[in-house]
């Protein structure tokens, strides 16, 4: 059983308020099969401490507006990782060399991927499927190693 509808549209919503930042590497992996703690992943990358703190300020202000409460924040005093626990969604915002050292995507490298839109595209075509729908998910999954190496230009 994959993550349900409200978890891949608050991961969507996490991803977008970190590009909105200028995170980079925004990908969000549904790991419901893998965890019983959480349902889904967002990881996302900054280029400094400065920058890794905007991501979260913007990530905790979407999931708040979504009506979600903050469960747990670790790592923001050096904010080189910082982890967001909001129950269904665990968002963890690296630096560059933490993401490559840790390669979380790599981890957890079975878990399903679910695209993330730039905040400033449309989340959806009218005549396209929903990513939930049964005719969405009959396409053969995405893994996160297939992003390894993609420019995001």
């Amino acid at each position: 059983m994959s993550a349900d509808a409200k978890s891949i549209e608050l991961a969507i919503a996490a991803g977008q308020a970190a590009k909105s930042k200028k995170a980079t590497e925004v990908i969000a992996l549904d790991v419901s099969e893998r965890l019983v703690l959480t349902d889904m992943f967002v990881l996302a990358t900054g280029n400094s401490d400065r920058q890794v703190r905007a991501i979260v300020d913007a990530v905790d202000e979407a999931m708040t507006k979504a009506g979600l409460k903050l469960l747990r924040r670790e790592g923001l005093a050096q904010a080189h990782w910082v982890l967001l626990d909001y129950g269904l969604l665990v968002v963890h915002v690296q630096q560059e060399d933490d993401r490559q050292f840790y390669a979380l995507e790599r981890l957890w490298a079975d878990a399903p991927l679910v695209e993330v839109p730039d905040p400033e595209e449309p989340a959806a075509q009218t005549d396209s499927p929903a990513p939930s729908s049964p005719a969405a998910q009959a396409s053969e999954p995405v893994s996160p190693l297939d992003l390894i190496g993609e420019d995001d230009s």
